[in-house]
């Protein structure tokens, strides 16, 4: 990716985190963009210091609609152009909390899908009619299949990734990659401390997992890989079976 111009979006996730620290050792330029004012200054303070590569960022609400349409143009203004933008937002929310109160669960679903949805729409609008660039949209295992414990979070992903795909026929005609990527557990903030994981990757993992995956342009990965085969078996079992499950 050395000479590429590249938005991040939510650059304070772990996974962002790494992938800029990931790119910017290549040779990326990078504008990075999260909520946290603070903590998104101290991270391109880093990345500047340790790589010596151009880096910029700004603040931003997945919640804000109004000023997700200067995301592109603050982008442009300081990298000069744009080649690709990664998003990586949302919140896993509380499942028990979210099943009683509706403000909860829309707020979990705004932050996984709405959010990033109005985001991309201006981001793909720009790319379509430079027509080239890519998308890197960050979803999850848990769209594959509804499951008690987290089916608020996974219908917003997986709403999420049925908008990936669209995007991406409609985007491939112009010569912009849209992929989408499904990670599995990782070892995060937002996953510290739930019961039930297993096979954790870290985020390092999962950066290198896109980095590769984007260079072969390919289309949706799971990360890390096995996960394909552990949501084969999940999507495969009936649902007369399924719901008796405690998954």
């Amino acid at each position: 990716m050395k000479g590429e111009s590249v938005l991040l979006i939510g650059a304070t996730s772990s996974i962002s985190r790494a992938l800029a620290h990931q790119m910017a050792q290549e040779g990326t330029a990078l504008h990075l963009v999260a909520r946290d004012r603070t903590e998104v200054e101290r991270i391109a303070q880093d990345i500047a210091i340790r790589y010596q590569s151009p880096v910029s960022w700004d603040t931003m609400d997945a919640f804000d609609y109004e000023a997700h349409q200067e995301l592109v143009p603050k982008a442009i203004a300081n990298l000069g152009h744009l080649d690709g933008v990664v998003v990586s937002l949302g919140e896993l929310g509380d499942q028990e909390q979210a099943q009683t109160d509706f403000n909860l669960a829309q707020r979990i679903i705004h932050s996984n899908y709405t959010g990033v949805a109005s985001m991309l729409t201006h981001v793909a609008n720009y790319l379509e009619e430079q027509k080239q660039g890519f998308i890197v949209g960050i979803s999850s295992v848990a769209s594959d299949r509804g499951r008690p414990s987290n089916y608020v979070y996974g219908s917003a992903k997986g709403a999420l990734t049925l908008f990936l795909q669209g995007m991406r026929s409609r985007l491939a005609k112009s010569n912009v990659h849209v992929m989408t990527v499904k990670p599995g557990f990782v070892d995060t903030k937002m996953t510290f401390g739930k019961s039930g994981m297993f096979l954790v990757a870290s985020p390092q993992q999962i950066a290198q997992a896109i980095s590769q995956a984007l260079s072969k342009k390919k289309n949706v990965i799971y990360a890390p890989w096995f996960w394909l085969g552990i949501m084969f078996i999940i999507r495969s079992i009936p649902e007369s079976i399924f719901k008796k499950l405690k998954l």
